[in-house]
């Protein structure tokens, strides 16, 4: 579909986490602020998201989805879901709960790694 990773991220952030400030969605999907700005502008220019102005912060940009985008992001998502339960049907109901664990503690650290070399003045 023409989509890179942080493409694909963004949108499926925006599916299931709603609209966001476009700083707050890149922390989601661990990009700095300016592969953020590319991601959205790219997406912008495809139709599929639309930036708001914030109803409490004139500074701030809140990206959406808009019909277009929502109703790739569904198809694309249903496809990962399916692609990845395929992937990981060899294993057993506990292993895929272990592996989810792992993987979320990984992205906790993560985001906690990328916040310390934010707060250190180090862009990611």
């Amino acid at each position: 579909m023409g989509l890179c990773l942080s493409d694909f991220g963004a949108l499926e952030a925006l599916l299931h986490k709603g609209p966001l400030p476009v700083n707050t969605l890149g922390k989601k999907i661990l990009i700095s602020s300016g592969s953020m700005t590319a991601a959205i502008d790219r997406l912008e220019r495809q139709g599929l998201v639309e930036r708001k102005a914030s109803p409490t912060d004139r500074r701030a940009r809140i990206a959406h989805l808009t019909a277009k985008g929502t109703a790739l992001i569904e198809r694309l998502f249903a496809e990962h879901a399916r692609d990845m339960e395929q992937a990981f049907a060899f294993l057993d109901g506990a292993e895929k709960h272990a592996l989810a664990g792992i993987l979320g503690k990984l992205a906790r650290g993560g985001e906690t790694a990328l916040a310390a070399r934010k707060q250190a003045g180090v862009e990611p």
